[in-house]
């Protein structure tokens, strides 16, 4: 009977390599992907298919966010958690094992390669707090490490897995030329988390509202975004995709509005709808109007209990820049 190891999965080369080497010692791969509205499955689905690699996606959206709320272990630069996210990821990769009829657990993981994330002690430290201890196998740093149990028992061969560590990628590109695999993904970060922006944007929703739900982690990735004041946000769409798609996040608490005679943003506003802060949000949806400073417009404000016809006079976005998040 094959044995069956469970690979989780970025995309990346490093896990593509990887799962190369664990498929090269007869041992069949199950690639996996966590995803959650930080990080998409799409690069990893396009390398999956380009090497006929078995794919399943899970979503672990509800799970993942505890951890970027509480982190145990801290968050990187900015709101990524990175080892408590690894751990987290392993976890659940180790509760299917079962279910998938699997025998260990594998990645891509690069001793080094990340100072902060994937140094020895991160990586012994997410080893402990998965659960998995020595089920968790690196093959393009078992070498640098201590054996683990599918090496131990002789399910994997050691000599033929790799010692490579630190952040150069030479190695791998070497082996990827050798396996003759030459179309792979550029490197890329992939976590929404790691940008300073977009955590930004995190930071401040959860300050103001702990209880988020997934359209609202959605509209981070989008448009411009304002803090009117401590109860309410309102978002800029920037183009024709992003207005739509605000219009399609937008639940039946929020307030959406609109100009009426010229192009313009559609502009979603919620948290506290007091009636004071819609004529300042009618101003900011001006000023990111095709219409010329000075000029008198009308807005639409359609939202719970409005609906009508707002009049301003078109400003100069400028005065807006401080409360943009």
């Amino acid at each position: 009977m094959i044995m069956k190891a469970i690979c989780v999965f970025s995309g990346g080369l490093d896990s593509i390599l990887a799962a190369e080497l664990i498929r090269a010692q007869d041992i069949d791969v199950l690639a996996l992907f966590f995803e959650t509205p930080f990080f998409k499955a799409d690069r990893a689905m396009v390398s999956a298919r380009s090497m006929n690699l078995p794919f399943k996606v899970v979503d672990i959206t509800k799970r993942h966010l505890e951890v970027v709320k509480h982190p145990k272990h801290g968050y990187g630069g900015n709101m990524n958690p990175c080892i408590d996210c690894h751990a987290l990821m392993f976890r659940i990769a180790g509760e299917m094992l079962e279910s998938e009829d699997a025998t260990f657990i594998f990645s891509g993981e690069v001793m080094g390669q990340r100072p902060m994330s994937q140094n020895k002690k991160a990586l012994t430290l997410v080893q402990k707090e998965s659960g998995l201890n020595d089920l968790l196998l690196r093959p393009l740093s078992a070498k640098c490490l201590p054996p683990t149990i599918p090496e131990k028992e002789g399910w994997v061969k050691r000599e033929n897995l790799k010692g490579f560590q630190g952040r150069s990628r030479k190695p791998q590109m070497s082996m990827a030329a050798d396996l003759a695999i030459n179309d792979y993904p550029a490197p890329a970060g992939g976590c929404l988390l790691t940008e300073r922006g977009f955590s930004r944007r995190l930071k401040d929703l959860l300050t103001s509202n702990p209880e988020v739900i997934v359209p609202q982690l959605e509209i981070l990735k989008l448009g411009r975004h304002f803090r009117l004041n401590d109860h309410v946000k309102i978002v800029v769409g920037r183009n024709k995709r992003e207005n739509e798609k605000l219009k399609v996040l937008a639940v039946k608490e929020d307030i959406i509005l609109n100009t009426v005679s010229v192009p313009g943003p559609t502009v979603l506003m919620s948290g506290d709808l007091l009636a004071g802060s819609i004529p300042q949000a009618v101003q900011i949806t001006l000023s990111y109007s095709d219409a010329q400073e000075g000029e008198t417009q009308n807005v639409r404000v359609v939202g719970p209990g409005v609906n009508r016809v707002l009049t301003g006079t078109v400003p100069d976005k400028v005065i807006f820049k401080e409360l943009m998040i």
